[in-house]
C-alpha cells in the first residue's frame, strides 16, 4: 500500500497492511531536506493545508489593520459601536491579547454584518497533492462552528457567555456552522478529499459535556456527514480530556480522532476509547515533544509497543498528539516507531 492508501484504509475503519506511522505535518523539518526527503518516503504523512479563505467572514466586511514590528490591531465597525482585536509578539511566542467581542450584544453585531459566502481557493491542497502523490494524506483545514465564534471572544467571555447568554451564543455557532457546511460543501466540489476539523476543544475544556453537547455535537455530526456524502474523509481534532467524551465523539461520528493525549500528559486510555468508540479510527497518542521528540529510541519503542496492543491493528494510526514543534530528532522518533508496527 501506498501511504494514502494506508491512512486512508485505517480512518475509514479497515486494516491496512501495516499499522500507519503518521506524524501530523512537518513540525520544524524542511522538507526539502534530506530528513523532510526520508520522512515522506518512509512514514505515513498527514498534512494540513489552508485553502485560502475562512468559512466565516465575508468579503464585505471591512477591517483596518495597523501594524509595527511586534504588534497588530484590527478594528471592525458594527453597530454596537468599533470593535478591535489586538495581537502581539514577544521574544518567545505570540498571542492575540484582545478580542473583538466582550459581551453577547458585541457577538450579536458581529453577526448582523453583511455577508455573502466565501469561496475556498484549494491551490496549496492541489499543490501538495501533487507534489507528494500517493506519499501522503493531505487535509484542508477547517474550524467547525464553535471554533469561529470562540476566535471572536476570550475564553473568559466565552465562558461567561455560556453562562449568562447562552440563547445567543447558540444561534452565532448555528450561523458559523452553516457558513462552514456552505464552505465546506464547496470545497468538496472543487475536489477536496479530506479534512481536519478543529475547534471542539474550546468546549470540551472550556464549557464541559453540557456545552459540548449543545454547541458540538449535532453540528460536527452534519459536517461529518456533509464530507462523507461526498467521499471525503473528516478527520477531527480535539485536545483536552478524553474519556468524558467518548460517547459524545462516537455520536459524531467523525473517520478518525486524535490527539488522545495519554498519562501523564491527557487521561485518554486507548484500550477503552477502542471499546467506547469503535468505529472512530484513533490517531496518537505518543507526545511529540515530550516523548517523541526527547525519548531514547529503544524506551520510545517500548511505550509504542504498549499502545499497539492497547489500540490494535484496525482503525489504528500511531504517531504523536498533533503539536507541530518537533525537530529533526522528533522526526527519527517517528521513524524508530517503523520497528514496532
Amino acid at each position: 500500500m501506498t501511504s494514502r492508501e494506508r491512512l486512508r484504509t485505517a480512518m475509514l475503519g479497515g486494516e491496512p497492511d501495516r499499522v500507519p506511522v503518521g506524524p501530523h505535518g512537518w513540525g520544524h523539518v524542511d522538507p526539502n531536506s534530506a530528513v523532510g526527503v526520508e520522512m515522506l518516503a518512509r512514514l505515513d504523512m498527514m498534512l494540513p493545508v489552508g485553502a485560502g479563505t475562512s468559512p466565516f467572514w465575508s468579503a464585505r466586511v471591512e477591517m483596518t489593520t495597523q501594524r509595527d514590528e511586534n504588534s497588530a490591531v484590527t478594528t471592525l465597525a458594527t453597530a454596537a459601536g468599533e470593535l478591535r482585536q489586538v495581537w502581539r509578539r514577544t521574544s518567545i511566542t505570540s498571542a492575540v491579547t484582545e478580542h473583538f467581542c466582550k459581551t453577547a450584544d458585541q457577538l450579536q453585531a458581529v453577526l448582523e454584518l453583511p455577508y455573502e459566502p466565501a469561496q475556498p481557493v484549494l491551490d496549496d491542497y492541489e499543490h501538495w497533492c501533487a507534489r507528494v502523490s500517493d506519499e501522503a494524506l493531505i487535509m484542508v483545514g477547517v474550524g467547525d462552528g464553535i471554533c469561529h465564534i470562540a476566535d471572536l471572544c476570550s475564553p473568559e467571555d466565552l465562558c461567561l457567555m455560556w453562562a449568562d447568554a447562552p440563547d445567543v451564543l447558540l444561534a452565532a455557532v448555528n450561523t458559523a456552522h452553516q457558513r462552514t457546511m456552505d464552505w465546506v460543501d464547496a470545497c468538496c466540489r472543487a475536489g477536496a478529499r479530506a479534512f481536519r476539523i478543529i475547534g471542539g476543544e474550546y468546549a470540551t475544556t472550556q464549557l464541559g459535556p453540557r456545552g459540548f453537547e449543545a454547541l458540538c455535537v449535532g453540528q460536527d455530526r452534519e459536517l461529518c456527514d456533509l464530507m462523507r456524502s461526498h467521499g471525503a474523509i473528516s478527520y477531527y481534532h480535539n485536545h483536552g480530556t478524553t474519556m468524558a467524551y467518548t460517547s459524545a465523539f462516537a455520536r459524531i461520528g467523525m473517520d478518525a480522532l486524535d490527539p488522545l493525549e495519554g498519562p501523564p500528559y491527557g487521561d485518554a486510555d486507548l484500550a477503552r476509547c477502542r471499546a467506547e468508540m469503535p468505529s472512530v479510527c484513533l490517531v496518537g497518542n505518543l507526545d511529540d515533544m515530550e516523548q517523541i521528540e526527547q525519548w531514547d529510541h529503544d524506551r520510545l519503542r517500548a511505550l509504542a509497543a504498549e499502545r499497539l496492543a492497547q489500540a490494535g491493528r484496525r482503525a489504528f494510526v500511531l504517531g504523536g498528539t498533533a503539536s507541530g514543534t518537533y525537530t529533526e530528532a522528533g522526526a527519527r522518533g517517528f521513524m524508530a516507531l517503523l520497528d514496532v508496527v
